[in-house]
């Protein structure tokens, strides 16, 4: 997908929000196990299709696949073949969090762009250009780059300080890697409760897409993240979990993750409103 088809996608539907299809066994509701041989892929698909309207992009995480071995790693490959099919306008990115040398990338990007056909893979930028690169071989695919997490051990590395230039390791991250990418193929992960940090990261990759988690359950701001991450062209994929997914555990979750994502969507579309 393109970043124009993004955007467009994203004025068509007045929303920037992406679903994190964060399916865990032991959360998702216990009629499905009753009435279905294929509980998992039965979540994943009411949820989808309960929300697909109201946003631009899903988000597997791999963790939650792979952590029930093979037949999850084939629930992860028909959730994705379904979106492809049913809602092709959607942007679709493999949170897998790859990053290693050179030849072992290549199949990381084989695995997720050649094979599984996702818009995107979450990689980690700590062993350097050759960890990412082989994932920007591929036309129309894009590289989510981890710049600024939410996680409270962020601050073990992120925010050190070059002792010289003060130029602290996340800002390194974001001017190296322009060396590797552009606004066209490289967003950012940048996390939603640090929103006042956004202003910074602004700074230095003024154009690209920023993907921020954290939002709902992890108690993110949208209005903060939008005021210091928005940009001409939106910029912003903000994610939604949990709050969304999990938003109720009875027959009717998928309409309760509907409500949740149509609360979000409209907020969104009264920003984007603003910002134009």
């Amino acid at each position: 997908m393109t970043r124009e088809e993004l955007y467009g996608n994203i004025m068509r539907k007045k929303s920037f929000l992406c679903v994190g299809l964060d399916t865990d066994v032991e959360k998702i509701p216990e009629h499905l196990f009753d009435e279905s041989d294929d509980a998992i892929f039965a979540f994943n698909k009411a949820i989808i299709d309960a929300t697909a309207d109201l946003c631009v992009a899903y988000k597997p995480n791999l963790a939650f696949y792979e952590s029930i071995g093979i037949e999850g790693w084939d629930i992860l490959e028909r959730t994705v073949e379904y979106i492809r099919i049913n809602y092709p306008d959607q942007f679709i990115i493999a949170d897998a969090k790859r990053g290693d040398i050179g030849n072992t990338s290549a199949m990381y990007a084989r695995t997720f762009f050649g094979n599984m056909d996702v818009d995107s893979v979450t990689v980690a930028p700590y062993m350097g250009a050759d960890s990412v690169t082989p994932f920007l071989t591929y036309p129309g695919k894009w590289v989510t780059l981890l710049a600024l997490t939410s996680n409270k051990g962020a601050f073990d590395f992120q925010f050190m300080e070059d002792r010289v230039t003060g130029e602290r390791l996340f800002e390194k991250v974001l001017r190296t890697s322009l060396q590797w990418g552009n606004a066209d193929n490289m967003m950012y992960v940048v996390g939603a409760t640090k929103a006042e940090m956004l202003e910074d990261v602004r700074k230095i990759v003024p154009e690209h897409f920023l993907l921020v988690p954290g939002i709902g359950a992890q108690g993110g701001s949208l209005q903060e993240v939008a005021a210091h991450g928005m940009n001409s062209q939106c910029g912003l994929l903000v994610n939604s979990s949990r709050a969304i997914i999990y938003a109720d555990s009875t027959p009717a979750f998928a309409d309760a993750a509907r409500a949740e994502a149509r609360r979000v969507q409209q907020e969104m579309a009264v920003l984007l409103e603003k910002k134009s």
